[in-house]
């Protein structure tokens, strides 16, 4: 039989509705539904390296959300904000000491305090880079370089330079909810005869410590000669004193035996004049 549905007046004279098993199924259809959409409304997803930052009617509740599916407020209103490692380029022209600009280039790497989001968005907002991280390196950078001179940048002086723009963005930015990781510099460029006059500069240098080497080289050799003649000297010196005409003439004795002892032929001639040993004679 067709389901019907009927009116009739209570007691007070207000209509009165008498759902069938129909009526019974769409409203109870329409209550799933309903709960669906608000179960959905309060589900939100915040993905790996976010935070999510709740607020209410526009306020800033102070809450912030880690990663992974949260059910909140329907009416709570979520705002995700990067919590990931993040980084500013800067190429600015900068000042030395003497007054002269440079060219340098900078990398700033830089990430959000996640326990400081909610501050960090309701004083700043979500673009918070541009607000006050590029405008605070570029300040750093200037008062860094300021403090010394364009031969010292271009040398010895880019670590000190990088430490000293990264103390400062840290001493600024960590109270505003930004941690400074790392400050790098790229490139220092100095005007073309300026460079050209530093570059000389290093290459004489270098020439003169070479020819300081070469000369230090060169008086060990001399050094190293005079100690060897020396030596020489020396054992001359001590030959020459031990040795006597009598030795000598005792060592010819000795030789002059000796081949008289040969069984090769020989003459020998007593009486030479000059030194009184015997001539040894080999006949032809």
């Amino acid at each position: 039989m067709p389901t019907t549905t009927r009116f009739d007046l209570g007691g007070e004279g207000l209509p009165r509705m008498n759902l069938g098993g129909a009526g019974k199924r769409i409203l109870q259809l329409a209550i799933l539904v309903v709960l669906i959409i608000l179960l959905m409304a309060s589900t939100t997803s915040i993905p790996t390296g976010n935070v999510g930052v709740l607020t209410l009617f526009g306020r800033v509740t102070g809450e912030t959300l880690p990663e992974g599916i949260h059910l909140v407020n329907p009416l709570k209103s979520v705002q995700k904000l990067s919590i990931q490692t993040q980084s500013v380029k800067e190429s600015a022209n900068v000042p030395s000491n003497e007054g002269l600009i440079l060219a340098l280039d900078t990398s700033l790497l830089f990430r959000l305090d996640k326990d400081k989001a909610a501050f960090v968005f309701q004083t700043v907002g979500d673009n918070y880079a541009e607000k006050i991280v590029e405008p605070t390196l570029r300040a750093a950078i200037r008062a860094s370089t300021s403090a010394h001179s364009a031969n010292a940048l271009y040398t010895n002086a880019r670590e000190l330079v990088q430490q000293q723009i990264q103390d400062e963005l840290k001493a600024q930015l960590a109270p505003r909810g930004v941690i400074v990781e790392n400050v790098l510099l790229r490139d220092v460029q100095l005007p073309a005869m300026l460079k050209g006059s530093i570059e000389a500069k290093q290459q004489a240098e270098q020439d003169a410590l070479r020819m300081s080497f070469i000369l230090q080289k060169e008086k060990q050799e001399a050094e190293r000669k005079r100690i060897e003649a020396q030596g020489i000297a020396d054992f001359q010196r001590i030959v020459a004193t031990g040795i006597s005409a009598q030795l000598l003439e005792w060592k010819g004795i000795e030789a002059t035996e000796k081949l008289a002892a040969s069984s090769n032929a020989k003459v020998v001639i007593i009486g030479n004049p000059k030194n009184g040993l015997p001539l040894v004679l080999e006949p032809k």
